[in-house]
């Protein structure tokens, strides 16, 4: 049976069972929205997470390491505004704090508690500002708080990151939600700078953490905005089994329908992470098809949106496909340049993908500029008005076997250099 879903409202409080809330606690003095989130379960899940590669990791994504180990977790507090990173022990007891905290509020364990942070790095967070506001927070947990919390956890970000949806899985309807925040320092590898998943599922612990990494490597890992790894990369998924699916505890078609529902999920949050990015003017999206693995497709199609040349062109709607061979060829990923052809497509009116799946507008306009390892003369006036919509698919056509990969990024703008130049202020 293919796959279905619906995409609904609710974000991390779609599902049954989960509530949350965002307060402001002024962690940042400059801060005026809401900057501590917290997603509560009312019943213990099981719990997975994926979180960064880079070998410098915040004390609270060692203390979220540690806590979630036995695949168990109820509830996740996060802030914003200061990343508790390059902390030590003092970031780390900090982090332990907020998790002690929480469970003495809501009558849980501890080590059931997950913590995340995002911000300025190396600078001792502020936690007794959390804790201060914990009773806020805590008291006005509802299904209504996804509203609250989903701005708590932005930093750069222009817009708040947030989708749900409900599909069948074993014949009974299964509801989940997420949300996420990124904007800058994305290069995301096991992992975005933060996001959170929730589930009414039920699946076992290992079988989650499968199909998180599964849906991962295809989606989240597919996004560069600049090409710097944060210290802070966590994508967490708590699944509590209250829609009474029969327990996924192997694969087969629960599993794998469990894996689509994500897959649709994240292949959304990648997409709005990426036209999100610092400075952005244009979403892009690059298609690779006819590679001999999955792997090397996903890596091409990688480097092509990493390349600062290429996202500059495309800030200046400059047709230069020699820089997405160039980025190609040393990616390290195999294919035949000689067999490969280069078109870029478009959809006139398109938006920046925020909060719809369509990329509304007129007809799709598309131009090819190399073919079978050969430029091709091209009209240059139509290739710049394709180029200056705000999302922009460049395809990729190879001739070395079946595989397809996706990776979604972003232009680079003066602004994403104003952003940076002053991220600490």
């Amino acid at each position: 049976m293919a796959f279905s879903c619906n995409f609904i409202d609710g974000g991390v409080t779609a599902a049954q069972g989960f509530t949350a809330n965002g307060v402001l606690n002024k962690i940042k003095a400059s801060r005026t929205t809401n900057d501590t989130a917290l997603i509560f379960s009312e019943k213990v899940c099981n719990a997975a997470g994926v979180f960064t590669q880079n070998r410098v990791k915040a004390e609270c994504v060692k203390l979220t390491r540690d806590h979630i180990a036995n695949g168990k977790a109820q509830a996740v507090i996060a802030n914003s505004g200061n990343a508790n990173a390059c902390t030590g022990k003092e970031g780390y007891d900090n982090a332990n704090k907020e998790a002690v905290a929480v469970a003495a509020k809501m009558n849980i364990n501890s080590d059931d508690v997950l913590v995340l942070s995002t911000g300025v790095i190396g600078q001792q967070l502020p936690v007794d500002k959390i804790l201060n506001g914990l009773d806020k927070l805590a008291d006005g947990l509802s299904k209504e708080g996804h509203k609250e919390a989903r701005i708590a956890i932005m930093t750069t970000d222009t817009h708040y990151k947030e989708v749900a949806l409900e599909t069948q899985i074993g014949g009974k309807t299964v509801r989940m939600g997420t949300m996420a925040k990124g904007s800058g320092m994305i290069h995301i590898n096991l992992g975005t700078m933060l996001g959170f998943i929730t589930t009414d599922a039920s699946i076992s612990s290992e079988m989650l953490e499968k199909a998180l990494r599964i849906s991962a490597a295809g989606t989240y890992n597919c996004v560069s905005i600049d090409g710097d790894t944060s210290t802070n990369d966590s994508l967490l998924i708590l699944a509590n089994g209250m829609a009474g699916n029969s327990e996924i505890t192997s694969e087969g078609a629960d599993f794998d329908a469990f894996v689509e529902a994500l897959n649709a999920l994240n292949t959304q949050m990648a997409k709005k992470i990426a036209a999100d990015g610092e400075g952005a003017t244009r979403l892009v999206t690059c298609n690779v098809v006819g590679a001999d693995t999955v792997e090397n497709a996903r890596g091409l199609a990688k480097a092509v949106i990493c390349s600062n040349l290429v996202k500059a062109a495309f800030f200046g709607a400059d047709a230069n496909w020699g820089r997405i061979l160039d980025a190609m060829g040393y990616s390290g990923f195999f294919f035949t340049p000689e067999k490969t052809s280069v078109s870029f497509l478009s959809r006139e009116g398109a938006k920046r993908y925020f909060e719809d799946g369509n990329q509304n507008g007129g007809k799709e306009s598309s131009i090819k500029v190399f073919d079978h390892g050969v430029p091709l003369n091209f009209d240059e006036d139509l290739a710049k008005k394709i180029l200056t919509e705000e999302a922009v698919d460049i395809l990729v056509e190879l001739e070395d076997g079946n595989a397809k990969g996706t990776a979604w990024g972003c232009d680079l703008t003066y602004d994403y250099v104003k952003i940076n130049g002053d991220y600490r202020t």
